[in-house]
């Protein structure tokens, strides 16, 4: 293809930015060959004009179409190369929010800076068991495929983590080994996944540090071994470290930190453990406060402390051994911390009594005179003697760090050794998982040791990794055999001899080392003088003599020479070391054991397979030997510990993870193009995007490119062969044939022929729609245009109209105009001199009236004043005299009180003297006397008086009572008279002005005549106003009317809706609590299945330690009594539990067991009080329905009475019955033959019984016959009812007779009312032969009606049944048109496959009709069997009654001869008798043995539970408890284990829980609680239980039948899980709605229904088939109903879940395709009349996603309609879905990320669970409701092929 064809006007390409690194242009202008600039446009509008070189002639690269962009796979896009990528993880991780992206065989991994909720449980359950093409790239897509190749090859893998610091790598790996440990889980009960996990916050306390590009960035390299068994869990795990950055211990830069473990330690010295540690603040060290920021935004270093403790004690290591590290770390603190003072150039010393050294030795356990003095010396030995020389001072502090240094990392190599033995495990390793956390390429602008380390690494695993690359291509293109040349790649073999190879710069480096007097100088001249200008990787610095550089093959890094010889010797004082041995601190000397020492304990564990090629050994301990010359150098120990790495990865098969850090900043999702540039280059991505692109990189399946480049071809074109059709198809397309290659499966393209094939295809359909758009816009135009002249037509004819009509009505209005003017001119003169003339009149009046009352009110002042004046003047003369008089009188009181103080004086003068008393005395003693006499007399009389009074008072009382009462009537008469008198006098008043008015009323008669007419007109004019007023106030109060019932309807709504709501609350609370009961019943069950598999292990185990040891059938026998005891008492299961021996189990689960049973006891509990409450509340609302609705019709009292006896007499007539039978039974139990022949003794008895019996028969009748003539008496009284009721009443009754002797008994009855009633019509005739006659007539029409009757209902059933097969031949009409039309539209092969489909479907169909018609048969030939028994036992009995009329003589003389005497039908009761030792054949052949298909097909369902109750019942009958219990215990174990057994196949499962169902009901119907025997039929009643209460076995058939109903769920879940995503997402149910977009290395499942691929037919044909079963095994409606929600809920939750993590799939397309099956699938519900049963409802949150893919999505009101559309999902899973739209054709856009925010801020309030993934693991929770059987249990026949011959009916 020439560039001039892509390189055209409009074409879109990327050219160089200094900036963003590429930026996009368009082309304005068409290139041609030979052009030197390109015309160019940006995107933000401005023109360029962009220069090609001459010399490389390169063009530069094409973008990719839109549709291309946002791939899973960056090997989809059409051209590779670093723009394109660099766009897509930009789109990606921008706009979509994803982080991880494919790039062939390596994940991109993004550091989002954020924690996403994409690590969860329920994302691991998503993507266990996937194949990696198939979800969205994830690291657990990498990790499942590692654990699936693993066990599918028996291959060892490893996942290779790289990446720069901060770019995430240990979180990566850490997520990696939390996907192993959670689908795998352990082979042991160590929980050696959890310590896998716990070692990860150990291992980053010890190991990351801050730096300025990541708050915890892994300064060491891991690999972590994660070991397996043969089943695959996880068995144990090894750690390898490399390169431990020591010098960080000592040193860090600026914004950096330590190691975590020494801040946690500070952050933790407030606690009690820790204060002999005197540890303090961080910045009081001085190993710790050099970066200055000691403290990480949002991370807490004490809690971090907790955490990291916590995993060393579940590493088990002990809290001693923890306070021994913690110990030594606080040490190497305070060390830090100890000072020297120089005393000269060449020494120096430590301060005395220094307190830092002094803790230090206190910690460490060394002497603190030895420390202190050789931390200021060292020892020189020679050959002779040995010198001790003092050290300067910066010698001194080298020597510190450098023991500081020492000491971190033995203790790091220590804790690394106890992790490895914490993690080991003796069981036998099957294979291992390798993940290893390796630091990626760095380049700083000063780089030193570590970095040359880091980077020689990073070469190594690029040439791994790029040789792992090729032989993969290699591998596909031999695979599909096609011609392939080798590509040419980058081979970075000289650099790493460069470094690593004889007189490399490693060696170099070691030999420098030995020299004594080597320097970083010396050792830059030998490289320089070694590799200078002979390899043209190295290279010297023009301005540096100390530094080289190397070309990596990531970029040229220059490396300083200073440090090197330090760092790689990494010396230490050996005097030191000497010192911290001899401590008395025990765990110190443990850190510098030698090799030798220290080699066994870090051993590999045993058991290795061969699996490995390579054996791997853990890395040694980096330990400072005690010999020089055998000591090797860091780059020699990392060199060998690399080389055993690469050899353990080259064993293993690699996956790879690239971590990228997109910013500096640590800003979520921002980001830097140049950043993520430049690790691109270093990681490797862009080389395997160069050697894919090198080959054919697109690949697609003939099936694919046929699927989406169909709008391509012709008709013509198209051939039944696939492959020859692309080919022809190709062959036309592209020209070139070196840009394609045809395959064994699929079609290989080169780089940038797919957007040219997406170029034409977009093109082909642009133009259909364009004309498809001429077509409709002509269309549209031509319809506006006629619609637009058809409107000026109509408006011009109304315009016209409207100016007639206005024209006329002016000439009407001027006329009227005139009129009115004259006469409204008139009126106003006329009124204006009448008002004028009014006015003056009016004027005079009040003038004239006015001088009047001036003149009288004149007159009347005048004589006013003359009486003023006369009184005035009388007032003042009478105030005169009174004050005069006052005066007089004043004067003479005066005077007389003068007088009468002179005499007062006088007297008191005289009374004062002698005389004066004894004159006053005289006399007294007579007066006292005659005073004492005076008073006796006067209390005499007072006594007398007070008597009188009392009778007085008494008579006062009764006469004042008379009084009050006559002055209370002469009150009220007065009051009457004067109410009288004013009535009159206002009856005067009123007449008088009555008068007075009349005589005012004649006066103005005239005036009111006058104003009669204006008063009417004004009168209209109101009553006009009060009747709209009226009506207006009508209407106001009909709307308040209104109102008030609105809302009273509110009200009554409002009240309503919150009682459903308090009562929703209540299920939602009832269901919570169901649910919580029957997840510790599934937890339950799960740990008792647990136990029972140890317990066979240990059999088993007990077995192969014994050979030759068989098990009995004894053995089983024991077992399966003994395996289900815990259903009976919990104590007994202790009990048995406890008995066992103590290594089958362990104590962890023993005490789970226990709690659990607690709980479960508990549960039980309340779940018993809930369901009393509910059934008293059912209960309720059944007795208040039964009061409203069942109002049943009283019949007669005399039909009632007679029943009752009636019935009454029938109980009777059984009992006589049951005890003839029961001597009958007697009697056949002895053991002579001739017991019962006649005349034997018994005989006689049986004779003298059945005399009695029918003696009392007979009085028995005689009491019937009283009763009737009795009631007939009484029936005169009664008026005669209706005849037709009479005679249904009498059938009915005759109906209910089932004796023969009832039958006639009622008979006689009959006649004896007739006979009695004939007295009262003697009127008639004499002898009553007409009543006779009329009463015969009544009879035969009662028989005639009924007959017609019958008759009608025959004919009306009959025509009902016709009706109904009509309509079903009219529905299978339909459906076989609708089969027709379908099959049509389908190819020939899948035509010929639907329509045997369909045929086999109909004759299972007609198989199952006929095998129920035939059931039918043989229940009516054995009830025709049974009745042709009675009657002939009825004829022999009639029989036997004509031979007893027979006399003795002639039984003599006549021949005997032989009769066949028949077997009499037994009365049975529903129960089956067996023997206690053939209990455990029932339960083999009942259960264990029994095939549910043959009981399904043939026999009644449920037959198994009935045949079990029914022993039951005999059991009860018997009153044998110990046979009860062992029956129930036995069935239940049965049951276990033939699910145990079976537990996979869902009939078996289906089979037995409608019997476990059927067993529980039949327990209740018939347990004799009235609650459960309101739908019993009498009989039903009688076979109830009378001696046990098995309502404790209830609850445990209860819990039973849940855990095989949640046993049912997982197996439905295990069948239908592998066909939901590729039937409900994947298979293209409407074909061609959507295309298959190109696909990258990690191939997607097709679309296409291939063979052997799931699609909506098969899930809806499996329904079906789970449909079918569970009707064929008669499980309850309800039940089914449950299990069709929770089959739906699956389907909705897998099918939502796996469009929630896979973005090809989130497209308008698919979600039409989603719609549709939906609508199938509730189409299939309406089918089986399932739409009740809530499953249409789980699925609302799939039919809601489907919708979001389909509406628009661009302004706010589509986001309004988006949040109120989708209230089933939640704000995670809608933002989920629109940053997965993916648009599959040119004509779609995507989301923009402004919608997505709109999105929400709308949603910001909705409070919903943040999770993003449903739980497809929730089971709803189950109920049974009650469902009563109307099945007689003496009907069940046991059929032979149950091999059940030793029950016994009964």
């Amino acid at each position: 293809m020439a560039a001039s064809e892509l390189y055209a006007k409009y074409a879109r390409i990327w050219i160089p930015d200094s900036e963003v690194v590429w930026k996009s242009a368009e082309l304005v202008k068409d290139y041609k060959p030979g052009d030197k600039v390109l015309h160019l446009r940006l995107e933000d509008g401005k023109d360029l004009e962009y220069s090609l070189d001459p010399k490389k002639k390169d063009l530069p690269p094409l973008r990719n179409p839109d549709i291309l962009v946002g791939e899973n796979d960056l090997t989809a896009l059409s051209y590779l190369h670093e723009p394109a990528v660099l766009h897509n993880l930009k789109v990606r991780f921008i706009d979509s929010k994803l982080i991880y992206t494919y790039c062939g065989i390596v994940l991109v991994a993004i550091n989002p800076y954020e924690q996403l909720p994409i690590y969860g449980e329920d994302i691991i359950n998503a993507y266990s068991g996937q194949n990696m093409g198939d979800m969205d790239p994830h690291i657990f897509a990498v990790a499942e495929e590692a654990y699936k190749q693993m066990a599918r090859d028996e291959r060892n893998q490893s996942i290779i983590v790289s990446g720069e610091s901060g770019a995430g790598k240990t979180v990566s790996a850490k997520y990696a080994m939390r996907y192993f440990a959670t689908v795998s889980g352990s082979a042991s009960e160590a929980n050696v996944e959890e310590k896998v996990l716990a070692s990860n916050p150990i291992m980053e306390s010890i190991g990351n540090a801050k730096t300025t590009r990541n708050d915890n960035s892994s300064r060491f390299g891991k690999y972590i071994e994660i070991g397996f068994d043969k089943r695959y869990r996880i068995t144990g795990a090894n750690m390898r470290t490399y390169l431990l950055e020591k010098s960080r211990v000592v040193f860090q830069a600026d914004e950096e930190r330590n190691y975590h473990i020494f801040y946690q330690l500070c952050a933790s010295a407030a606690v009690p453990e820790f204060k002999t540690l005197r540890l303090g603040n961080a910045d009081y060290f001085y190993y710790t406060k050099q970066g200055g920021s000691p403290v990480i935004d949002g991370v807490d270093d004490a809690k971090e402390m907790a955490n990291t403790r916590r995993a060393c004690t579940l590493l088990g290591i002990v809290d001693s051994c923890q306070m021994g590290i913690f110990q030594i770390l606080a040490a190497i603190l305070h060390l830090g911390n100890v000072a020297f003072q120089s005393r000269d150039s060449d020494s120096c010393v430590i301060p005395p009594k220094h307190e830092p050294l002094k803790i230090f030795c206190d910690l460490m356990g060394v002497e603190y005179d030895q420390m202190a003095h050789w931390l200021c010396h060292k020892k020189l030995a020679t050959a002779t003697e040995t010198y001790i020389k003092p050290i300067s001072k910066l010698q001194a502090i080298n020597g510190r760090d450098a023991l500081a240094k020492h000491i971190y990392a033995n203790l790091f190599n220590w804790i690394v050794d106890h992790v490895n033995k914490a993690l080991y495990s003796p069981t036998k390793q099957h294979s291992f998982i390798g993940v290893l956390d390796i630091y990626g390429f760095e380049t700083f602008e000063i780089n030193s040791f570590e970095q040359f380390c880091i980077n020689y690494a990073n070469e190594k695993l690029q040439q791994q990794f790029n040789m792992h690359v090729f032989k993969l291509e290699q591998e596909e293109y031999m695979r599909e055999e096609i011609p392939w040349t080798l590509i040419d790649f980058y081979d970075n073999q000289p650099c790493i001899n460069l470094i690593e190879a004889k007189l490399g710069i490693l060696d170099l480096l070691d030999e420098e080392c030995k020299m004594p007097k080597g320097s970083d100088n010396s050792w830059a001249q030998k490289l320089y003088n070694t590799h200078l200008n002979k390899t043209s990787l190295f290279e010297k610095p023009r301005l540096s003599n100390k530094a080289f550089i190397i070309q990596h093959f990531a970029d040229k890094v220059e490396y300083q020479c200073e440090g090197f010889l330090e760092k790689n010797k990494d010396t230490v004082y050996e005097e030191q070391i000497k010192v911290l041995k001899s401590s008395k601190f025990k765990m110190l000397p443990e850190l510098f054991h030698d090799e030798k020492e220290a080699a066994p304990a870090s051993a590999a564990p045993a058991g290795r397979t061969p699996l490995s090629r390579a054996a791997v050994k853990p890395a040694k301990s980096k330990v400072a030997q005690t010999s020089r010359e055998h000591k090797k150098s860091v780059g020699t120990q990392f060199r060998n510990s690399l080389h055993l790495l690469m050899e353990t990865l080259n064993a293993t098969t690699p996956h790879y993870v690239r971590c990228i850090k997109p910013n500096d900043f640590k800003i979520p999702f921002m980001f830097d193009e140049k950043r993520t540039v430049q690790q691109l280059r270093a990681c490797g991505v862009l080389e395997t995007i160069r050697i894919s692109a090198a080959g054919f990189p697109s690949r697609w399946t003939y099936q694919e490119f046929f699927s989406r480049y169909r709008v391509l071809m012709k008709q013509k074109d198209v051939l039944s062969d696939r492959k020859q059709t692309c080919k022809n198809v190709l062959e036309k397309l592209i020209l070139d044939k070196d840009k394609y290659q045809f395959g064994k499966t699929k079609i290989f393209f080169r780089a940038g022929q797919v957007a040219y094939m997406e170029k034409i295809r977009a093109d082909k359909l642009r133009e259909a729609c364009i004309r498809i758009q001429k077509t409709i816009r002509g269309w549209l135009f031509r319809k506006k245009y006629l619609r637009m002249r058809k409107a000026a037509i109509t408006v011009q004819r109304y315009v016209r109209g409207y100016q007639a009509r206005c024209l006329a009505s002016f000439l009407r209005r001027t006329k009227a105009a005139t009129i009115i003017q004259k006469f409204r001119r008139m009126y106003a003169t006329r009124k204006r001199y009448r008002r004028t003339r009014a006015s003056t009149v009016a004027l005079q009046s009040y003038m004239r009236g006015y001088l009047a009352r001036k003149k009288y009110r004149r007159m009347l002042e005048e004589h006013k004043a003359i009486i003023i004046q006369k009184h005035v003047r009388g007032w003042l003369s009478r105030k005169r005299y009174q004050k005069t008089l006052k005066g007089i009188v004043y004067l003479q009181c005066c005077c007389r009180r003068m007088i009468a103080k002179r005499e007062l004086k006088k007297l008191k003068i005289e009374a004062r003297s002698v005389e004066h008393y004894k004159k006053l005395n005289v006399g007294m003693e007579n007066k006292i006397m005659q005073l004492q006499r005076k008073i006796n007399e006067q209390s005499k009389d007072s006594k007398s008086l007070l008597e009188k009074l009392t009778t007085l008072e008494a008579t006062y009382n009764s006469e004042t009572e008379k009084l009050k009462n006559d002055v209370e009537r002469l009150r009220m008469s007065e009051e009457e008279a004067k109410n009288a008198t004013n009535r009159l006098l206002t009856l005067q008043d009123e007449i008088s002005k009555l008068r007075k008015e009349l005589h005012q009323t004649q006066i103005a008669k005239k005036t009111i005549e006058e104003q009669a007419d204006v008063y009417k007109q004004e009168t209209d004019k109101l009553v006009l106003e009060l009747t709209e007023q009226n009506t207006l106030l009508k209407k106001e109060k009909d709307e308040l009317n209104h109102h008030i019932q609105e809302q009273a309807k509110e009200i009554t709504e409002v009240m309503e809706k919150k009682l459903l709501e308090e009562t929703k609350q209540l299920d939602l609370d009832l269901n919570n609590e169901r649910q919580r009961y029957q997840n510790l019943l599934q937890e339950f069950s799960r740990l008792e299945e647990r136990y029972d598999d140890l317990k066979d292990e240990m059999n088993l185990m007990v077995n192969i330690s014994k050979p030759g040891h068989k098990r009995r059938d004894s053995t089983h026998s024991n077992e399966s009594e003994n395996t289900y005891s815990s259903e009976i008492t919990e104590p007994e299961e202790l009990q048995m539990r406890t008995e066992e021996p103590s290594e089958k189990k362990a104590p962890l689960d023993m005490s789970l067991f226990l709690k659990l049973q607690k709980r479960v006891s508990e549960l039980e509990q309340e779940k018993q009080s809930m369901q009393d409450e509910l059934d008293r509340k059912e209960e309720q609302v059944l007795r208040a329905k039964a009061k409203e609705e069942e109002r049943p019709q009283m019949r007669g009292a005399e039909l009632e009475y007679e029943s009752l006896k009636r019935q009454e007499l029938e109980s009777e007539n059984k009992k006589l019955k049951n005890e003839l039978n029961e001597l009958r039974k007697a009697l056949l139990e002895k053991s002579s033959p001739d017991a019962t022949a006649p005349g034997a003794p018994g005989y006689r008895v049986l004779l003298d019984q059945m005399a009695s019996v029918s003696e009392e028969l007979e009085v028995r009748k005689e009491e019937v016959l009283i009763l009737r003539s009795q009631l007939m008496s009484q029936k005169e009284a009664i008026p005669p009812k209706n005849t037709m009721t009479d005679s249904t009443i009498l059938l009915e009754d005759v109906q209910k007779m089932k004796d023969k002797g009832e039958i006639a008994q009622a008979y006689i009855g009959l006649k004896e009312t007739n006979r009695s009633s004939l007295q009262d019509y003697h009127m008639l005739n004499e002898d009553g032969e007409l009543w006779l006659v009329y009463e015969g007539l009544k009879q035969t029409n009662r028989l005639l009606e009924s007959q017609l009757q019958t008759q009608k209902r025959s004919h009306d059933n009959e025509l009902e049944a016709l009706r109904g097969e009509i309509q079903s031949l009219k529905e299978e009409n339909n459906r076989q048109q609708q089969l027709l039309a379908q099959n049509l539209q389908l190819p020939p092969e899948a035509r010929i496959e639907a329509s045997l489909q369909h045929e086999i479907t109909r004759l299972t169909n007609e198989n199952l009709d006929l095998m129920e018609q035939l059931e039918k048969q043989d229940k009516t030939v054995r009830k025709l069997k049974k009745q042709l028994k009675v009657f002939a036992k009825k004829i022999d009995e009639l029989e036997v009654g004509q031979m007893e009329n027979i006399s003795p003589g002639q039984i003599i003389d006549e021949p005997i001869h032989p009769v066949n005497i028949p077997r009499k039908e037994k009365d049975f009761q529903g129960m089956l008798e067996y023997k206690r030792e053939d209990e455990p054949k029932l339960i083999k052949n009942l259960i264990l043995e029994l095939k549910p298909r043959g009981v399904a097909v043939n026999l009644i369902p449920g037959l198994p539970a009935y045949i079990l109750f029914m022993c039951v019942r005999h059991a009860d009958y018997v009153n044998d408890d110990q046979k009860v219990r062992s029956l129930l215990t036995s069935t239940i174990n049965g049951i276990k284990k033939i699910l145990k057994k079976r537990g996979d196949d869902f009939e078996a499962v289906s089979f037995w829980l409608s019997n476990t169902c059927r067993f529980l009901h039949c327990l209740k119907q018939y347990s004799g609680e009235e609650g459960f025997m309101k739908h019993n039929t009498p009989r039903q009643n009688e076979h109830c239980l009378h001696n046990f209460d098995l309502a404790e076995y209830r609850q445990v058939l209860s819990d039973l039948a849940i855990q095989i109903y949640q046993q049912l769920v997982r197996v439905l879940e295990n069948i239908l899980q592998p066909m939901i995503v590729s039937g409900m997402l994947e298979h293209e149910t409407i074909q061609g709605v959507s295309g298959v977009k190109p696909t990258g290395l990690r191939k997607r499942t097709s679309s296409i229904a291939d063979e052997g691929t799931y699609t909506l037919d098969s899930i809806i044909r499996q329904q079906n088939t789970f449909h079918s079963i569970m009707c064929q095994h008669g499980m309850d409606p309800e039940l089914i109903k449950q299990v069709v929600k929770q089959m739906f809920y699956i389907i909705g939750a897998v099918t939502l879940n796996n469009l929630l993590l896979r973005k090809d799939m989130c497209s308008w397309s698919k979600g039409m395709q989603i719609r549709y099956n939906v609508s199938q699938l509730e189409e299939w519900l309406r089918d089986k009349n399932l739409m009740n049963s809530g499953a249409k409802e789980t699925l609302e949150p799939l039919i809601q996603a489907a919708q979001l893919l389909q509406v628009k999505k661009k302004t706010d009101e589509d986001a309004e309609a988006i949040c109120c559309m989708c209230n089933a999902l939640t704000t995670a899973q809608i933002v989920k879905v629109l940053n997965l739209y993916t648009p599959v054709n040119e004509f779609e856009e995507r989301v923009s990320v402004s919608f997505i925010r709109t999105i929400q801020l709308r949603m910001r309030d909705r409070k919903d669970s943040p999770q993003l993934l449903m739980d497809a693991k929730h089971i709803f929770p189950v109920t049974f409701p009650f469902n009563p059987s109307s099945l007689a249990l003496e009907t069940i026949q046991i059929p032979a092929s149950l091999g059940l011959g030793f029950i016994t009916r009964v």
